[in-house]
């Protein structure tokens, strides 16, 4: 059911992931609604580039990864990304898409890049508004005829798979009853979620991550200026805006959402976000001053059965193990993207997944998943973690909707 025989597998020898970034990630509705995720994107970028101390000018490609339709200009996301954070022009940019890997999905096809010679150093982007997902009509471009006009949620509608004709969270719903997970285990995995969350960020580790997001223009000689206008009264955002005390008992009186264990209290919160990465090659890595974060080791994307999308980390995570012939038990700190909380526990069941090594620094319950943007903040998460914790493997994985999972394998080589 959850073999590896058809992942899609890469490995890498001397590829490197520098460093990287985040906006905060903040609630839908909330102070980044009106922000575009192209605007998003480059306040990311610019941050990478200079945290690492990297030129624009030695960006060879830019990737990047958005999910929704959340602006008119869309089409010009990894574009406007590459062009407005200050890399030459002549520079090519192109934007992937694979639901809530994409973020993974990204890094990946940099890793690649950067592999195969294709570039030293690829700037990647993952950016989304949650908010602006657009209320939309595919059908009416010859017009309306009478009694058949019809706009609708694309948020919510993108939430379904009409394949299994089974919603994401009816996906998590079906996990919770193969593998007898009740609604107080799920509720109690939420509140651990929030916990650790709350105490990374007190002790200032996702302030490490995070560039707080104030109004400002992005300039480039020759063109329009771009930039991000804050709601009035708000001089900057500075930190995720989810995370909150959410004791089991508080949780517990959230009503279900699709008529299971799944509840707004207990699921992935609906933020709006970006995030940025540079990836290298070795040579570029050891010219540059500082050490990188982590090096790339292998990556894996694998499909699974649509009504239980929710298990596909299982396999991806068997897939980047059997490539660079690692045991689980050598992996110290696994980033498994928390969906829904019973998915995410499917997934710690299905593997033997202790829960000391998952999530230490809390998961998108409380955190937040911005479509785009989760995969890059995984990867990044788990790579600081080892090196603030000095220990040598990690795995960042997620689901996807329509029925994969994804993992991206990375060590700290310090501790070899």
């Amino acid at each position: 059911m959850f073999g590896t025989e058809h992942a899609v597998t890469a490995a890498w020898d001397d590829v490197w992931l520098v460093d990287g970034v985040r906006t905060p990630f903040v609630d839908y509705k909330g102070a980044l609604s009106l922000v575009s995720p192209i605007d998003l994107g480059i306040k990311v970028a610019r941050e990478a580039l200079a945290r690492a101390a990297v030129p624009p000018a030695d960006v060879g490609t830019v990737i990047a990864g958005s999910m929704a339709q959340a602006s008119f200009d869309a089409y010009m996301l990894p574009r406007h990304v590459g062009l407005y954070a200050g890399v030459p022009v002549e520079v090519p940019a192109h934007l992937v898409q694979r639901i809530c890997g994409t973020g993974i999905e990204v890094i990946s096809q940099a890793a690649d890049a950067v592999s195969l010679g294709r570039t030293d150093v690829a700037l990647c982007v993952g950016a989304e508004s949650m908010s602006r997902n657009p209320v939309a009509a595919y059908t009416h471009r010859g017009g309306f005829d009478m009694g058949r006009v019809e706009f609708r949620d694309f948020l919510w509608e993108a939430l379904l798979d009409p394949a299994a004709d089974v919603t994401m969270g009816g996906t998590a719903e079906n996990l919770a009853e193969r593998y007898q997970i009740g609604r107080e285990e799920v509720d109690a995995y939420a509140a651990r979620s929030f916990e650790r969350a709350l105490a990374a960020r007190e002790s200032g580790f996702l302030a490490g991550e995070i560039a707080p997001v104030v109004s400002e223009t992005f300039a480039v000689d020759g063109y329009n200026d771009r930039g991000i206008k804050l709601p009035r009264k708000v001089e900057a955002v500075g930190e995720d805006t989810h995370i909150r005390p959410s004791s089991v008992e508080a949780l517990a009186r959230i009503r279900p959402a699709f008529g299971g264990v799944q509840t707004g209290g207990n699921s992935s919160g609906v933020v709006d976000g970006a995030a940025a990465a540079l990836v290298a090659s070795g040579d570029y890595a050891r010219r540059r001053d500082g050490a990188p974060l982590a090096r790339l080791v292998t990556a894996a994307a694998v499909g699974v059965p649509p009504e239980i999308m929710g298990i596909g980390p299982v396999p991806a995570i068997r897939a980047v193990l059997e490539r660079s012939g690692l045991a689980l038990d050598d992996i110290d700190r696994i980033e498994i993207n928390e969906a829904f909380g019973a998915q995410v526990m499917a997934c710690a069941r299905e593997l033997g997944i202790d829960e000391d090594r998952l999530n230490v620094n809390g998961g998108a319950i409380a955190i937040g998943h911005p479509l785009g943007a989760t995969g890059i903040r995984l990867a990044v998460t788990v790579a600081r973690e080892l090196k603030r914790s000095g220990l040598r493997y990690g795995i960042a994985s997620a689901c996807i909707g329509g029925g994969q999972g994804i993992a991206l394998l990375v060590e700290n080589v310090a501790v070899r």
